[in-house]
């Protein structure tokens, strides 16, 4: 299978100016700058092929957006190449955007003044859609997404949820190959992200949609993708599929434990300072969360301990999230793959 996007040794560094010290060196700066060399992204390279749903993380300021920026064709590349659809992004600007459908989660493509099917008129021209593929294409994006009742209003009189919505379908009104999707349902309520969620299935499934994710709502990722690209500091720490990670990454168990007295940190690590567990405070009140290896021993062993030093009212065991997976190894500083 072709790749729809091609990476290789992708770099992009920004200047930001260095103030000197003191009012001699104020003074200085109003003639003379220096500048300091800031990487955000560090010769990364990748492939997607068509048709796969990507989940590319990381935490704020690792260099996703960057990445995507460079990838739609908004930034140039300090050094490196990229092909995306068979063109390179930032030379062939006009008719590459023609392939791609792209949502960011804090930027509007919509006009905020006009009814939200008159932005979609003006975005059908714009992409020289036929009004028989707009026809076709749109009626069964706006009844999917459920946004009929929505077309008539202006874009500033719509809630978050039903503006991401309208985003999503202006992105799809040329049924682009290839969908970045830059925190598409940030903000949003359960009910919009599975809306969401299920049509991005669909259109993956019907026309072999390719989609790039990046989002900081790991339960996204887990709906939609099988492969992650994990960045940290500009630089790729794991690039494979999400149930590999999970499997090297999230041997154990987390066994929640709601207490009638109030244990301090201290307290439940004297106890447990010889077995392997890590406690940490949920943001439940008076509830503790011990993470431990998957032996039955280590388990066995810490409950018998924290019950006999300690009042509790109820005890849950859960598989360790993949939300806390990736927490520990950007914690730890692993690189993996």
């Amino acid at each position: 299978m072709k790749s729809v996007i091609e990476v290789q040794d992708l770099r992009k560094e920004f200047k930001s100016h260095s103030s000197r010290s003191g009012l001699k060196g104020a003074f200085r700066d109003l003639f003379t700058r220096n500048y300091k060399i800031i990487p955000a992204v560090e010769d990364i390279s990748f492939n997607v092929k068509q048709g796969e749903m990507v989940g590319y993380i990381g935490e704020n300021g690792a260099g996703k957006s960057t990445t995507i920026k460079m990838l739609t064709g908004i930034l140039t590349p300090t050094s490196g190449t990229v092909v995306v659809n068979g063109m390179n992004p930032h030379k062939e600007r006009e008719k590459f955007v023609q392939t791609i459908g792209v949502v960011f989660g804090q930027r509007s493509q919509l006009w905020w003044d006009i009814a939200v099917q008159e932005s979609f008129r003006l975005l059908k021209k714009v992409y020289k859609v036929s009004d028989a593929d707009y026809n076709e294409h749109m009626n069964h994006v706006i009844e999917t997404l459920d946004i009929g009742p929505l077309l008539d209003k202006p874009v500033r009189k719509l809630s978050l949820g039903q503006r991401m919505r309208c985003e999503l379908a202006a992105a799809l009104i040329h049924n682009p190959p290839l969908l970045f999707l830059d925190e598409p349902t940030i903000g949003l309520d359960v009910l919009v992200k599975l809306k969401i969620r299920n049509f991005l299935k669909e259109i993956n499934e019907k026309y072999k949609t390719t989609i790039l994710l990046t989002t900081h709502d790991l339960s996204d990722i887990e709906a939609l993708c099988e492969r992650v690209i994990m960045l940290d500091e500009g630089n790729i720490i794991y690039d494979g599929r999400l149930n590999e990670l999970r499997s090297s990454w999230g041997e154990g168990k987390q066994v929640e434990i709601q207490f009638i007295d109030f244990p301090t940190l201290d307290a439940l690590n004297s106890i447990t300072n010889d077995l392997e567990v890590v406690w940490t405070k949920s943001e439940r009140n008076n509830v503790w969360v011990a993470n431990v290896t998957n032996e039955e021993k280590v388990i066995s062993e810490l409950i018998g301990r924290v019950v006999a030093a300690h009042r509790i009212s109820d005890m849950k065991f859960h598989e360790i999230s993949t939300e806390e997976i990736i927490r520990n190894i950007y914690e730890e500083g692993v690189i993996h793959g």
